[in-house]
């Protein structure tokens, strides 16, 4: 694919300056107005698009914007961009930016930021890597004007420029976006609602991002992730508090403002207390997941692989995270239960605790009984519950499992190495993805199945990867749903994850605290606070 940028001086700005320059202006004049929020996690990673993890993601929708957006309706509407149009041929796209967009250093956002943040995005992500594959070449025609022209023609590619979650396509300068994706950004200037305080983040304790002054919203009213990003607060402080039931009585006392995860075993006391009230902001839900590291034994072989769709029983891990049957839902369906493409196709005899099977496909594989990395994430109430009863069920089929503790920062660099176990590298772990990633064989980024370029787990497997190609050029609905019961067969011959069911989480806020977005992502414009 070729890519062209127009010539422009591409500069550092003084950011220090910048960041000082936009708390004084909030600082000054008035008690400033500070959001405290308890995340699911602790920030570390700081390139959303070098990780899939979700609080990167978050921190992205903080610093950065995207050209186009998801609303509550689930249609994907212009964001940084002002109009676009498409050739009656469907093989040219034409873009033009909207005005007032500046990145927090103060320089203008152009075209070649675009083509440099895209190309960087398009070759990590897997929606990305299939929409670039109809792209022929990509142009930034003039500062506020960019071009795609196409191969062949494909309705993916407003879809995929819109896509809400991990990875998400962020718009960053291009000097920043010059970095190869393999690698993390060093720089992080974004043009999107908040700036990122740098110098005041403190990795285990707490992130803060001040509002960005200069940051020009769109009319539109706000809508899931689209419409004008307004925001109502000075600062926003991501404050790190482990214990569970500590963060529920700081939320009760106002010494925090939000908790975005609550445990759910203690929601019912959430629901009694007058301090406090629970919301659901993303009403699509989520989707457990197992990965395989298939680099390594015993996951490159299929039928270890297969021995754990008959082996897991969807509602045991479900029973044991969440607990209350009114935020989980038993589904087979790969593509989330509620969607046009929903079906149980190939996994009609699975993910019931058959062990009987299970242990018979154990014996027949190539496992010689060497005990496999296990990763447990231990700070996390949503996850935490999950590794040991996927460490019990491997074992009752003749897996042996060595099960690591790890905070969940932790567990998300170590998972990109691709050493051996016994070197540091890992055989599986489990995670949680948002239903809204896990709709389309597009948009999953666990079933891209092209080998290195696939994320950690690294599966490679033809078949799948044609499969997903043929529904990217499906226009046809029927047709769609016909595609996707051939690649769930498939993905039964040959597992690249194991989902293990649906369920949901509300957030906890204070009775002071209003306008959240309702999106399937954290976002916070929007946000009110009475004091």
């Amino acid at each position: 694919m070729k890519v062209t940028i127009s010539k422009r001086t591409l500069r550092a700005g003084a950011i220090i300056g910048a960041l000082l320059g936009g708390l004084l202006t909030t600082g000054i004049g008035h008690a400033e107005k500070v959001l405290r929020v308890n995340m699911h996690s602790d920030l570390k990673i700081v390139d959303p698009i070098w990780t899939t993890a979700y609080m990167s993601r978050n921190y992205g929708y903080m610093v950065y914007d995207t050209l186009f957006a998801m609303n509550t309706k689930g249609e994907v509407l212009p964001q940084m961009v002002d109009t676009y149009n498409v050739s009656e041929d469907g093989l040219t796209y034409d873009f033009t930016l909207r005005d007032g967009l500046l990145f927090h250093d103060d320089q203008p956002v152009t075209s070649a930021d675009v083509v440099a943040s895209i190309g960087r995005w398009g070759a990590k992500d897997a929606m990305g890597q299939k929409m670039m594959s109809f792209v022929a070449e990509m142009t930034a025609t003039d500062d506020k004007t960019f071009q795609f022209k196409l191969n062949e023609p494909t309705g993916l590619i407003i879809q995929a420029l819109g896509k809400p979650s991990s990875n998400v396509p962020f718009i960053m300068p291009a000097r920043i976006a010059a970095t190869p994706p393999g690698e993390q950004i060093t720089e992080y200037v974004g043009s999107g609602p908040y700036v990122f305080l740098k110098d005041e983040w403190k990795p285990g304790n707490k992130a803060e991002f001040a509002k960005f002054e200069n940051y020009v919203p769109r009319d539109e009213p706000a809508d899931g992730l689209a419409g004008g990003k307004n925001v109502y607060v000075d600062k926003v402080v991501w404050v790190v508090i482990r214990d569970q039931q500590t963060k529920m009585n700081a939320l009760s006392k106002g010494e925090i403002d939000v908790i975005e995860s609550p445990a759910h075993d203690l929601l019912p006391l959430m629901e009694q207390d007058p301090n406090i009230q629970l919301v659901d902001l993303n009403p699509f839900g989520n989707q457990y997941t197992f990965r395989f590291n298939q680099l390594h034994p015993p996951f490159d072989d299929p039928k270890v692989r297969q021995a754990l769709l008959y082996a897991f029983d969807q509602e045991e891990f479900l029973l044991a995270a969440i607990g209350d049957e009114k935020y989980f839902k038993l589904c087979k369906a790969m593509f989330i239960c509620g969607t046009p493409i929903a079906s149980e196709m190939g996994f009609e005899d699975k993910l019931e605790g058959n062990l009987k099977k299970a242990k018979e496909l154990i014996a027949e594989s190539s496992y010689d009984g060497t005990p496999l990395i296990l990763m447990h994430p231990t700070d996390l109430a949503v996850l935490e519950p999950l590794p040991p009863v996927a460490k019990d069920f491997m074992e009752k089929i003749g897996l042996k499992v060595d099960m690591q503790a790890m905070d969940w920062q932790t567990l998300v660099g170590r998972r990109n190495k691709k050493e051996a176990p016994a070197d540091g590298g890992w055989n599986a772990f489990i995670t949680s993805w948002n239903s809204v990633d896990n709709a389309s064989p597009l948009t999953t980024p666990f079933l891209n199945a092209a080998c290195d370029q696939a994320l950690f787990g690294w599966p490679c497997d033809d078949k799948i990867q044609e499969l997903r190609d043929e529904f990217a050029r499906e226009p046809d609905a029927g047709k769609q749903l016909s595609i996707v019961e051939n690649l769930q067969n498939r993905v039964s011959e040959a597992p690249t994850h194991v989902h293990l069911g649906q369920w949901y989480q509300p957030t906890a806020m204070g009775k002071n605290i209003s306008g959240a977005p309702v999106s399937p992502v954290v976002a916070f414009w929007g946000y009110k606070k009475d004091e």
